[in-house]
């Protein structure tokens, strides 16, 4: 009886564990081939959808944020975008955030073939807290990492090499800044094109860009940061119709979201000021938009929102962290 009961034991063991291994398994899967696209070509990873300051928020004491400080919600990380080149085994980032860690470590667990911590570039838009301060982990107080290819603008460059802490990242070769132009495109490997574009921002520190990125089948635009559409020597119709994606900022909903602040000194285009700019769009080229770089104050952070709703019956969309498209 006693030998019967081992046995039973021993079985009964050995099916927890395959069943441990086999959820194990099926997660690893998923993660590999999310939103059931096979590890081939080039895809873009969405790792951060927030603007700069996060949330929750330094400061803040709204109940958008209150909760969240004793109850951290894990997808809420600092706009960045992940592009992945399954032939050429190859991947990039887009911003170097305060999220860095993780974020590089989500786009390292999405590149199976890639043993490296840090991808093979990084891309800066320019000189504002969320969008390069990032960088820091790659220093000799973290991880020392060795010629991470960073590009940048001319202004970004120069801010990069002239102040600390970053210019200790120059001399120590922790980075290997690669210099870019406006509308110069940058030609990755045989698959991958990416093209800097000058958007009007506060530029303080450096220019602010956005990137048309090329991919063999797709192209998209990112522009986390703009002042007003109105503002760019560009037309956004235009630009929307010849790509196939758009992460466009969405940093605040309307005017309503900042009480006792000067609005004038963090111009953004509201993103219901883009939808009605965009209205006219037909429902395909709405399918293209996808909103990004939303304050902690934003109503679309919330999927249950009337703002979310709303959006989302105009045929727009909200992006959503580890969301995966194919370039």
């Amino acid at each position: 009886m006693r030998i019967k009961s081992l046995v039973f034991l021993g079985f009964l063991f050995g099916f927890i564990n395959s069943c441990q291994w086999s959820t194990q398994k099926i997660k690893a899967s998923a993660l590999n081939n999310l939103n059931g696209q096979e590890n081939t070509g080039v895809s873009l990873i969405v790792l951060g959808t927030l603007q700069d300051g996060g949330s929750p928020h330094a400061g803040c004491k709204k109940p958008c944020c209150k909760q969240l400080f004793n109850q951290p919600d894990t997808n809420r990380l600092v706009v960045s975008l992940g592009l992945i080149d399954y032939d050429h085994k190859s991947n990039y980032l887009f911003e170097a955030t305060p999220d860095l860690p993780k974020q590089m470590k989500v786009l390292k667990r999405f590149s199976p073939f890639s043993e490296k911590e840090v991808p093979d570039a990084i891309f800066l838009t320019h000189a504002h807290i969320g969008h390069y301060t990032g960088l820091m982990y790659l220093g000799r107080e973290v991880m020392g990492a060795k010629d991470v290819k960073v590009y940048a603008l001319p202004k970004m460059k120069t801010y990069l090499e002239t102040n600390g802490p970053w210019s200790q990242l120059v001399l120590l070769h922790n980075i290997l800044l690669q210099p870019m132009q406006f509308e110069q495109t940058v030609q990755l490997n045989p698959n991958i094109k990416v093209t800097a574009f000058k958007v009007p921002h506060r530029d303080e520190y450096s220019e602010t860009a956005g990137f048309l990125i090329e991919g063999p089948q797709k192209k998209a635009l990112f522009i986390p940061d703009i002042d007003k559409w109105s503002k760019w020597n560009k037309n956004i119709i235009e630009e929307i119709g010849k790509v196939d994606y758009a992460f466009i900022d969405a940093t605040f909903y309307d005017g309503n979201e900042m009480p006792g602040r000067d609005i004038s000194e963090i111009p953004h285009p509201f993103v219901s000021e883009t939808m009605q700019l965009l209205n006219t769009l037909s429902a395909d080229e709405k399918k293209k938009i996808y909103f990004i770089h939303l304050n902690h104050t934003n109503p679309l952070l919330d999927e249950n929102s009337a703002a979310n709703l709303t959006l989302r019956k105009s045929g727009f969309n909200v992006a959503t962290y580890k969301q995966r498209l194919p370039l």
